[in-house]
């Protein structure tokens, strides 16, 4: 990762808490971890604004889908400014009731998170598909990276 920062421990519980919360299905506080009008662009390109319309956009996702769980690389966190940090993940999704990722839908996640009153809170939340066209071997490097993350979570669960 870049250099450290401050507040980069911070910025990572900032991460961990807002991939927690879609691993538990909670709309509301997922997104509670936004600024009153952060953005999320979701893996399929949607595009929501407002703290308030991304609970309302996650609020029937969560009831009506058995939405996989996210497992996490984190590549980079650097500070951008006094109050703002970027944060670069790679992450696999594991269907629910399954123990590997579905390779299918491995991501990177873009992070921008500010500074407000003294709490970090996420300003941009991007998830893009990891698709590798025209590079399976990344596409398979990055597979077996994740699986090793999930074999190392499931003996310290």
């Amino acid at each position: 990762m870049a250099g450290h920062f401050a507040d980069e421990e911070k910025v990572l519980s900032l991460y961990k808490e807002l991939l927690h919360q879609w691993n538990e299905k909670q709309a509301q506080g997922m997104a509670g971890v936004f600024t009153e009008n952060g953005s999320l662009v979701g893996f399929d390109g949607s595009q929501v604004n407002t703290m308030k319309d991304i609970e309302g956009h996650l609020t029937p996702i969560f009831a009506q889908y058995p939405t996989a769980r996210f497992i996490h690389i984190v590549r980079e966190i650097r500070q951008l400014g006094p109050d703002t940090a970027l944060l670069r993940a790679n992450v696999g999704m594991v269907p629910r009731g399954y123990d590997d990722i579905n390779p299918a839908v491995n991501a990177v996640q873009t992070m921008i998170a500010v500074k407000q009153n003294n709490q970090w809170k996420v300003a941009m939340f991007q998830n893009t598909p990891a698709a590798h066209h025209g590079n399976p071997e990344e596409a398979e490097k990055l597979s077996a990276e994740l699986r090793e993350v999930l074999k190392k979570q499931l003996h310290t669960n």
